[in-house]
């Protein structure tokens, strides 16, 4: 059998063989072949079996901080700022600290059941648990993971779709008419911004992302409508290597939630008498100060309390 070159050899029955380097076992070489009508076939055989195989070797030994880098980077455009940095919070705080180094194919699926377990019990910064829903959320999280190694790069990993926790659907609070009353009282008697858009928040259901993101120029008293097209988040980001924060004001997760919403007769007057100049924010009445969510939330609970309401959530 001649020697062409390249570990490439014609072969009595006139077909070529190459061979290549599998791997090693107990220091043992392994090989593979492969096998053409002509010596060129054979050689771009086994350029492709030799490239196929150093991508396997590779893939095998993707760590899961790898494997979800890259599967971030890849989702990253198609989502929104809040989206990504909501993730990425996940992973950092929960996940990489678990998995970051293991290699992704060896991660068990009983790993994962005994990970969600610990989130559940002892989670979080004081070791006292985390709710249902953020583990199930950090679960997802993991899941697109590992689909994202399956699919994309094809690496076996553990089934672990079906995995979740239970979460207890909690009583709704809601309002008597009598509480109704009271808060409304409240309000209408002390016409502040902020008061005038808790008071919009509770005759329209509007969300407090989207009360603190509302404009003057989005309330169109003439037409007796308002325009909900943004929705403000404060967000972590990325920078320095420090932990930081930002308030954004994004489109809403949907266009679903792009929506016109009547306005009641009952609070016609009480914009048409605090109307400002179209680029302001509704709760301030200023165009470069605006109130954040977690600001509403607590001059709501001052609210609340002044009207002498326990365990209210308006939003």
């Amino acid at each position: 059998m001649p020697k062409q070159g390249k570990n490439i050899y014609l072969r009595k029955d006139g077909r070529w063989e190459g061979r290549y380097i599998k791997d090693r076992v107990n220091g043992k070489i392994r090989y593979g072949y492969v096998f053409g009508r002509s010596y060129e076939e054979a050689l771009n055989k086994l350029t492709q079996a030799r490239s196929q195989e150093a991508n396997s070797r590779c893939q095998a030994q993707l760590t899961f901080a790898e494997a979800s880098s890259e599967w971030l980077a890849i989702q990253t455009p198609e989502l929104k700022a809040s989206s990504v940095a909501r993730y990425r919070n996940l992973l950092n705080s929960y996940i990489l600290p678990c998995f970051a180094s293991s290699v992704i194919q060896e991660i068990l699926r009983s790993e994962i059941v005994a990970f969600s377990r610990d989130l559940l019990t002892s989670g979080g910064t004081n070791a006292q648990g985390l709710t249902p829903k953020t583990v199930n959320s950090t679960l997802s999280v993991l899941k697109n993971v590992f689909s994202y190694a399956s699919n994309e790069k094809g690496i076996p990993v553990a089934d672990i779709k079906d995995i979740s926790v239970k979460q207890p659907q909690k009583p709704m609070r809601i309002l008597s008419k009598s509480e109704q009353k009271s808060l409304s009282t409240y309000l209408c008697s002390n016409p502040k911004p902020c008061h005038l858009g808790i008071l919009l928040s509770l005759y329209t259901g509007l969300r407090i992302g989207e009360i603190c993101a509302l404009r003057w120029q989005d309330i169109h008293i003439e037409e007796q409508y308002l325009y909900v097209h943004q929705t403000m988040q404060r967000i972590q980001i990325e920078g320095d290597g420090r932990k930081r924060t930002e308030v954004v004001i994004l489109p809403p997760k949907s266009n679903c939630s792009i929506r016109k919403i009547p306005i009641p007769n009952e609070m016609l007057c009480f914009l048409k008498n605090a109307r400002k100049q179209n680029d302001a924010f509704l709760l301030t009445g200023l165009v470069r100060s605006f109130i954040e969510p977690r600001c509403l939330e607590n001059k709501f609970k001052a609210v609340s309390k002044a009207c002498g309401l326990t365990d209210v959530n308006l939003f």
